[in-house]
């Protein structure tokens, strides 16, 4: 692997303290050396309206847009809210996708893990997310799927990775730096 990848990393959640930021992070601290995750923060994007985006959209879009342009691939850590993924996450890919055929996201190898205090996981969200990412051209990490189910007790009160977890975030950040090295366009 003789590339470093700049990965866009988008968290579901907004709470700084989310253990979707901490898994995130944890998997910031793992990544192989040939990957360089970059979370890129959703919690100011104004709700998409096709109205103020015209030829001087704000700058949050702007910025947004810019930052997912320019990774190498994308990275979702999400939450499941309602079965689905939360509003601002959906509101993201949302102001990513536009204007229509200038797609931030298109193209770039992408990667979903859903975390949850939950026994499923955040299946749901899971699989809601990919069904986008399948519309906006990013090809998405089949295996090894990636569902972490009781992750209230992921991290100690310390904020420390658990050690029953770590080799789980391990595995799959691993193959996701193999996803992103054999899709990543030249």
């Amino acid at each position: 692997m003789s590339n470093v990848y700049t990965i866009a990393v988008i968290v579901g959640s907004l709470r700084k303290e989310s253990i979707n930021r901490k898994v995130a992070l944890a998997l910031a601290d793992l990544a192989p050396a040939n990957l360089k995750l970059n979370i890129v923060e959703i919690a100011d994007l104004p709700l998409y309206n096709e109205d103020i985006d015209g030829a001087s959209p704000p700058a949050a879009y702007s910025t947004f847009r810019q930052q997912v342009s320019s990774s190498d691939a994308v990275l979702f850590v999400t939450p499941e809210y309602n079965r689905s993924v939360p509003a601002p996450l959906k509101n993201a890919i949302d102001v990513g996708s536009r204007p229509y055929g200038k797609s931030a996201w298109s193209g770039k190898p992408g990667g979903v893990i859903s975390v949850s205090p939950g026994a499923v996981g955040g299946f749901g969200a899971n699989h809601h997310l990919r069904q986008s990412m399948v519309f906006l051209n990013v090809p998405c990490m089949q295996q090894p799927e990636a569902y972490l189910g009781g992750a209230g007790t992921a991290f100690d009160e310390s904020g420390k990775l658990s050690e029953s977890v770590k080799p789980f975030l391990q595995s799959f950040i691993n193959a996701y730096g193999q996803w992103v090295e054999q899709h990543k366009k030249v």
